[in-house]
């Protein structure tokens, strides 16, 4: 059994990710390994999680005292609802700082759970075990967490490290196409801000990185894995560079919030519109060549993914798209603030525009090019 690890070092907190296949039954050897003790742990295990999966797990940590809590993982359910229930059985169990709590589930479940874990007592012990394609390549690295409310995603939130991170592919094979979407979405834009030699490996294994296999799913993750690194590490709390992570996102969490958060369109779909809408965006602004946002429309439309706004989206939603636009916390001031392209490889941050300008692109290019 190969195990990768990688170290990511921040000015908050230095932690590790351990990557491989089926590593959760190694999981209180790792533990050992990073010295990481807790007499008590409360394990949030999202519902979806396969059950022989969780078991492996709720073994392979030993404590004296262990509590298990299923939630459902949906946007709706990513608010402080959820939070405060996971707050009511940690003071209930009289958990300490010194005890740990466990994420066993994908990003939802990540940020709800990491999120709870740097409120309670102002910080407890975190570890996250990501099940999906999408928290292993995103949300499970750099220490983002966050919750949802009526104004929009991820509003209320804050950023805190965890103190390991077990990524095992073994997760992912009960997971729909659908799924892997999402994951693949976020190895795009990595791809894209990072560098040509990244994303022609994409473009060369994409179909043998979606049917997950072995070499290309876990070589993948970990050249992913390590784009996000090298950014949090200069920028880990968003003042900066960081920022380039958002490329496509201002568009995609407008998407979902349109959308009110359904299953109709998930987190990875929307980030993919949002890789389109951003590039098309980039061309439109004379910043993109038509050679590379070719490129990289060719290659989106090449999975086969059955993503389009034509399936999400009517004219009559564009006032709600750019009103969700308008308060994006990346925002500071009146104008929408955009990560742009100049070419791959070369994001453009601080890019802020007028409202009306926006909501012209999307009605006067990108709805005429992709809704007829």
């Amino acid at each position: 059994m190969k195990i990768s690890k990688l170290k990511i070092k921040t000015k908050s907190k230095s932690y590790n990710i351990f990557f491989g296949d089926n590593i959760i039954t190694k999981l209180s050897s790792i533990l050992k390994s990073e010295n990481i003790r807790f007499e008590k742990c409360l394990i949030i295990i999202d519902k979806n999680i396969p059950i022989n999966k969780s078991n492996i797990i709720r073994n392979k940590i030993l404590c004296k005292k262990k509590t298990i809590f299923f939630i459902k993982a949906n946007e709706k359910n990513k608010n402080q609802i959820t939070v405060d229930k996971i707050l009511k059985l940690l003071f209930t169990k009289n958990f300490n700082r010194n005890d740990c709590i466990i994420s066993l589930g994908g990003g939802i479940t990540g940020d709800v759970v990491g999120f709870t874990a740097s409120i309670y007592k102002r910080g407890i012990k975190f570890i996250n075990i990501p099940s999906t394609l999408l928290a292993q390549v995103d949300s499970s690295i750099g220490g983002k967490t966050g919750i949802n409310n009526n104004f929009g995603k991820n509003l209320i939130g804050s950023f805190y490290q965890p103190d390991l991170v077990i990524s095992d592919t073994s997760l992912l094979r009960s997971l729909p196409k659908r799924e892997l979407v999402c994951g693949y979405g976020e190895m795009l834009k990595h791809s894209l801000i990072s560098g040509i030699s990244e994303f022609e490996y994409l473009n060369k294994y994409k179909f043998q990185i979606l049917n997950l296999e072995k070499q290309f799913i876990q070589n993948a993750i970990f050249r992913s894995s390590k784009i996000k690194k090298k950014i949090v590490e200069l920028d880990d709390k968003e003042k900066n560079v960081r920022k380039k992570l958002n490329f496509g996102h201002t568009f995609a969490h407008a998407y979902e919030a349109t959308k009110k958060y359904s299953n109709k369109l998930n987190h990875g779909e929307a980030v993919i519109l949002g890789i389109i809408s951003a590039a098309e965006f980039s061309f439109y602004k004379n910043l993109l060549s038509k050679n590379i946002l070719k490129k990289i429309i060719i290659h989106i439309e090449s999975l086969n993914l059955n993503v389009n706004f034509k399936k999400y989206f009517k004219k009559k939603d564009i006032k709600n798209i750019v009103n969700f636009m308008k308060i994006d916390k990346k925002n500071y001031s009146s104008k929408v603030n955009l990560i742009l392209l100049k070419k791959i490889g070369k994001p453009l941050i601080n890019n802020s525009y007028e409202v009306n300008k926006i909501a012209s692109f999307i009605k006067n290019i990108l709805f005429k090019k992709y809704l007829n």
